[in-house]
């Protein structure tokens, strides 16, 4: 824990040139997920009556407290995808992302068909056999 509380206030970047798509997605998709906590946290202190005065109290729930957890949430998520632990994990995924090779447009389209497809065919078969059970299972009911 004390390792992490030291990183949080470092201002320096581990190995800047590394991985950087891979750390960038990463902080966006950190970052939305604090920003949608600070909108809903404004939007549950700011449920209030409009028609009555506010207090500074009231100020302070429905924007200091998002603000605050929106600074601290993205200075956080801006320094864990710095961390070196995190970050040399963050640079090999990258790594192995480009030795993938992508399939083309037309491969791509040919094997999302055959799955639909087979979906489709399974959905069916899956039907034909409840069919087949209800009726049999039916059967052996009113024969008693």
């Amino acid at each position: 824990m004390g390792a992490f509380v030291q990183e949080l206030f470092r201002f320096d970047l581990y190995k800047r040139s590394q991985g950087r798509i891979a750390r960038q997605v990463t902080f966006a998709a950190l970052a939305i997920i604090v920003a949608l906590a600070a909108w809903c946290l404004n939007g549950h202190y700011s449920g209030r009556d409009t028609t009555q005065a506010t207090t500074s109290q009231e100020i302070v729930g429905e924007y200091v407290v998002p603000l605050t957890v929106l600074i601290v949430g993205m200075w956080t998520s801006f320094r864990v995808v710095q961390m070196p632990s995190f970050a040399d994990f963050l640079i090999s995924v990258e790594a192995e992302m480009n030795k993938v090779s992508w399939p083309s447009r037309s491969e791509l389209f040919r094997a999302s068909m055959v799955v639909i497809l087979m979906i489709f065919i399974l959905a069916a078969v899956l039907f034909f056999y409840d069919l087949a059970w209800k009726f049999l299972l039916e059967k052996v009911l009113h024969l008693k």
